[in-house]
């Protein structure tokens, strides 16, 4: 058909069904594959576009509050160009659509869904975006709504030259609640907002769950991350609610605070060791080899003891970390780098090869009001039956230091004089150098909410 065709059929089908200026009734209509475009140009604010089964080819610009809406089987195409579909307009909402086939520019941050600066109050929810650089971009509009969308990322493409799954730049008020992000660099990459809501979304096979920078006044809540690079990374951050997360088998950190200050990080759970389907790990191409499961039972088990770090925590001072389950890392938690001020009690260290790791020359107490924290190799009693150990838990000695300080004095961790520092120390406490503390160890490790996700999990 014509092109001319095409728009006398999308301006017949549009007229059938009016619309009045000012929005006293808005019209409904139903968009044939290839007449899209001109639909959107005669399109009046508050108008509903039905897109009908079949591919409509884009890229897509909307410049007109409506509402664009997908019959099953509906596709939007980028064709490998640009955005697939930019919105400028307030007010849009992009709902049960399939949108595919953006560009591939990283400069251009090409995009499935691109909200640009005019695209306040725009709601994306329940769409499928496959094979696009970037999921959804939401670039400098304020209080938008992603919802409940499934962003599967390019796997044709090496790790380094995807974009994120979805991405927010100056975005305040803009909430990210329920979505499934695969693949691709990121799941959530957020720089220089405020206000903003991230929770329940679920992220595997990407490098970092939630990476995020310069967001203040913010919340990252319910969400899972399993078998990622890093779970959360919160970086350069401020007044912040991280709470009721899991990160599951993530490689190399479940969460990172780096110069996150002032913030409440409470009821998360980091578990090293994750079962998933051997593919589901193998088939990315920047996994290291040595980090590749074996096979167990048809379920892949990390190759070593599982996450390396369950908590690294750099240069982050104030905050309060509280009721969180930390389990079967090669390290429960780094703390290194002028972290200070930090309120650390009711935590759960349990199984961790070695629970803490503290660079630094401050003596701590991680307790708060005579509760601190369970740790699962404190070979403690409590006589007076009071829920706490009789006796201050130590996590490290004079041998930890010297092995952190210099690597190469490993080769004498089994020498007669390392043993007999070990043992001086157990019996002159005098000697144990500044460091961690846990002046009121825990008996019992806390409970933490019982999410449908945690008790699914064995």
């Amino acid at each position: 058909m014509s092109r001319l065709g095409t728009l006398f059929i999308a301006a017949a089908v549009l007229a059938a069904t009016p619309a009045w200026a000012g929005g006293a009734r808005a019209a409904t209509v139903t968009i044939a594959p290839g007449g899209l475009a001109a639909a959107l140009g005669m399109a009046a604010a508050g108008d509903v576009l039905v897109l009908a089964s079949g591919i409509h080819p884009g890229p897509v610009n909307i410049a007109t509050p409506v509402t664009l809406e997908g019959q099953p089987g509906s596709v939007i195409d980028g064709g490998g160009r640009e955005n697939t579909v930019t919105v400028e307009a307030p007010g849009v909402t992009l709902r049960k659509l399939t949108i595919r086939n953006s560009g591939l520019s990283l400069f251009d941050q090409n995009s499935g869904i691109f909200l640009g600066k005019g695209a306040a109050g725009a709601v994306v929810e329940d769409n499928v975006l496959t094979d696009n650089l970037i999921g959804v971009y939401v670039w400098g509009a304020p209080n938008v709504l992603v919802r409940g969308n499934r962003v599967q990322g390019r796997t044709d493409l090496r790790r380094s030259e995807r974009g994120n799954g979805i991405q927010l730049w100056n975005a305040p008020g803009t909430r990210v609640v329920g979505n499934t992000v695969t693949h691709g660099r990121d799941g959530i990459f957020v720089t220089t907002s405020k206000r903003n809501e991230f929770r329940d979304n679920r992220f595997e096979n990407v490098r970092f769950a939630v990476h995020y920078m310069y967001t203040n006044d913010s919340e990252v809540s319910g969400n899972v991350s399993v078998g990622n690079d890093v779970g959360y990374a919160i970086m350069f951050s401020r007044n912040l609610v991280i709470r009721g997360n899991q990160s599951r088998g993530d490689r190399e950190h479940g969460l990172l605070l780096n110069a996150t200050t002032s913030s409440r990080i409470e009821d998360n759970l980091v578990a090293g060791r994750y079962a998933t389907p051997v593919e589901d790990v193998a088939e990315d191409d920047d996994v290291a080899d040595s980090d590749v499961p074996h096979e167990v039972g048809g379920l892949a088990e990390s190759a070593r003891i599982g996450t390396w770090k369950c908590v690294f925590v750099y240069n982050t001072s104030k905050n309060t970390v509280r009721n969180n389950r930390f389990e079967d890392c090669e390290i429960g938690i780094h703390f290194t780098a002028g972290s200070e001020r930090n309120s650390i009690s009711g935590n759960a260290f349990v199984n961790n090869r070695t629970q803490v790791k503290y660079v630094g020359t401050r003596a701590l107490d991680w307790s708060e009001k005579g509760r601190g924290n369970y740790w699962s190799d404190n070979p403690a009693f409590d006589l007076n039956g009071d829920g706490v150990a009789d006796e201050a838990y130590r996590p490290n000695d004079m041998v930890d230091r010297v092995m952190w300080s210099f690597p190469a004095a490993k080769l004498l961790i089994n020498s007669p004089g390392i043993q007999v520092i070990r043992w001086a120390q157990s019996q002159f406490p005098a000697l144990h150098p500044g460091g961690v503390m846990d002046s009121a160890p825990l008996m019992a490790p806390p409970d933490l909410p019982n999410t449908p996700e945690r008790k699914a999990q064995p």
